[in-house]
């Protein structure tokens, strides 16, 4: 049966590298796609695939109660307009104040807990309020959806949710995309960090490590994907490429071919991921990854398995990490990275995902 479905986004990017997939097939199945997100030129690639695509500003960073109480107007007045038989949200703003939306109109939306990043780390007012607001917005909505139990646990102790939850792992991974490939020759051993550059990240760790390991054994190379988030962090950055430390390759729209040049990835995040796509896309093509030992990069990473966990924030630890995974001959590093696919295959395969939010299209109706 046609369905009108509704999706808030807060970023192009995000949906086009972990959503796409479901779009297409939500499409190609008959159903009328809504897409409410900021303007974009990149759009055109869902209005291309069929779907309808609404203008949306969101203020991604901070809390701004005039900026957020017009979105959640906006909100209502896509919803009232358009009469979705279900809504899927992802991110902190579309999650809270789509749900804020979706109560007041009775309508279904379904909510992807994808990280809570640095909101819930320190207990602090910017703490207190997303609690609040996440009260009054998930404990009334249709369903929402953790992707760790790390988060799940945090929110159900919290009372932030009733009993209106699922668990998905994480957003999958894309296998057919993101293949197996044949590791690089160890002349030189490179090591990849896929994300924004600031601190929660543990881009300090990454850092410290590139520096010390690089005394040792000079023949290893550290990269860095991403855009600077902190402004703090250009000159650091500078200073260590000049220094031959790192290399800073900036925002990787495709990340697949840095990911094949290199041995490893490294996620010395320091908390608040969902689980992080570095880690699972670097998996799927056969990469050892070395993460720090949080909620979601414990899902994916078996210790000495697929790869290595170390404690957050400490650069001492993850050092160590990366010199075990420096002396393993290297046919066991081939092993690891074998077992780093099938464990994707076998728990983080997209398919997995899509089927959930078919799933709750079908039990909506």
């Amino acid at each position: 049966m046609r369905k009108r479905i509704l999706i808030l986004s807060n970023h192009f990017i995000t949906l086009y590298n972990f959503r796409k997939e479901l779009i297409l097939k939500l499409v190609e199945d008959g159903h009328e796609v809504f897409i409410s997100m900021p303007k974009d030129t990149d759009n055109i690639f869902f209005t291309n695939m069929g779907c309808k695509v609404i203008d949306t500003p969101v203020d991604r960073r901070g809390i701004n109660p005039i900026r957020d109480f017009k979105l959640i107007l906006r909100y209502i007045n896509i919803m009232n307009r358009i009469k979705p038989d279900i809504t899927f949200s992802y991110t902190i703003k579309p999650n809270i104040y789509g749900c804020i939306a979706s109560n007041l109109t009775k309508n279904k939306q379904v909510s992807n807990v994808t990280g809570t990043g640095a909101t819930f780390l320190k207990k602090n007012l910017i703490s207190n309020i997303a609690g609040f607001l996440y009260k009054i917005s998930f404990k009334r909505s249709y369903k929402v959806f953790f992707q760790n139990y790390g988060d799940r646990d945090y929110f159900v102790e919290n009372h932030m949710v009733k009993n209106n939850y699922a668990m998905i792992p994480g957003s999958g991974v894309n296998l057919k995309q993101y293949e197996l490939c044949n590791l690089p020759p160890e002349n030189h051993m490179n090591f990849l960090f896929i994300g924004r550059v600031m601190k929660l990240k543990g881009i300090d760790q990454y850092l410290m490590t590139a520096k010390n390991i690089k005394q040792v054994y000079p023949n290893t190379n550290f990269y860095i994907a991403g855009f600077i988030e902190e402004d703090s962090y250009k000159a650091i950055i500078n200073d260590y490429v000049e220094k031959g430390i790192v290399n800073y390759i900036g925002f990787q729209k495709d990340i697949k071919s840095w990911i094949q040049k290199c041995h490893c990835t490294i996620l010395p995040s320091h908390g608040g991921e969902g689980v992080p796509n570095a880690l699972l896309e670097s998996a799927a093509m056969g990469r050892v990854c070395i993460a720090s030992k949080i909620s979601g990069s414990e899902d994916v990473v078996d210790e000495g398995v697929t790869g290595f966990l170390f404690e957050p924030g400490n650069a001492l630890d993850l050092i160590n990490k990366v010199e075990i995974f420096i002396k393993l001959d290297f046919e066991t590093k081939k092993q690891m990275c074998l077992e780093a696919r099938k464990k994707v295959e076998n728990e983080f395969d997209r398919q997995l995902i899509i089927r959930a939010y078919l799933s709750e299209i079908q039990t909506s109706i």
